[in-house]
């Protein structure tokens, strides 16, 4: 059968937009890859779990995410401070005490040049809110650590960072009641790159969440 230039013009058209509805979709959809759930970012600060009692001469606690003195001193003596109000003794003194605590790092865009949360990243800023609700992490004191790429310069970078962890807490207090006591907010610029191999990379430009563990203090 001889097909006219119309009718294959037509059955090419059919083809083309079978395919088009075969194909997965993309592009508006992409960016939601981006954010993590509220369960996701629950079990990830979740603490590990106590080692269980024995029968033994022992008389400590048998915990293993328990803060130390020194930790719970820290801690006291940082909440409630505006982040800007931090020393750099104080700033590493808070990497070191949260290097084995449980964490998760957020990818939050910004818009350009502010502390201003982008609208693609705020399911990610509501499922943090949600899952710091939640009864088994309520109470717990969280850092809230902000961090740039290598782009510009350093006290550019810190004051940036400073202010994007501050607006990632104050979102926190007014939309989910989180007490401003609980969320310890730090500023490490471009000092604590996660790939320092590709300095100028997205995965740079975080926002990391501890679990501090210390229900006691922020109880107090």
């Amino acid at each position: 059968m001889k097909l006219s230039a119309k009718g294959l013009t037509a059955i090419l058209s059919v083809i083309t937009i079978g395919a088009a509805l075969t194909m997965p979709l993309s592009g508006a959809f992409a960016g939601d890859d981006n954010n993590v759930t509220e369960d996701q970012i629950a079990r990830a600060l979740a603490p590990p779990p106590k080692k269980p009692l024995t029968r033994s001469l022992s008389v400590g606690p048998q915990t293993d995410t328990a803060p130390s003195a020194a930790e719970t001193k820290l801690l006291q003596t940082v909440r409630g401070r505006t982040t800007r109000s931090l020393s750099v003794s104080e700033r590493e003194e808070i990497a070191t005490a949260a290097q084995d605590k449980p964490n998760i790092d957020l990818e939050i865009t910004f818009e350009y040049n502010s502390a201003e949360i982008s609208p693609k990243s705020l399911p990610s800023v509501q499922a943090l809110g949600r899952a710091l609700s939640r009864s088994d992490l309520k109470g717990s004191t969280f850092v809230v650590a902000g961090h740039t790429d290598a782009a510009g310069g350093e006290a550019y970078n810190q004051d940036l960072s400073e202010r994007r962890a501050d607006s990632i807490k104050r979102y926190l207090v007014e939309k989910y009641n989180i007490p401003a006591t609980d969320l310890v907010t730090v500023g490490y610029g471009k000092s604590k790159l996660k790939d320092p191999s590709q300095p100028m990379s997205e995965a740079n430009r975080r926002v990391q969440v501890v679990n501090m563990e210390n229900k006691a203090t922020a109880s107090q």
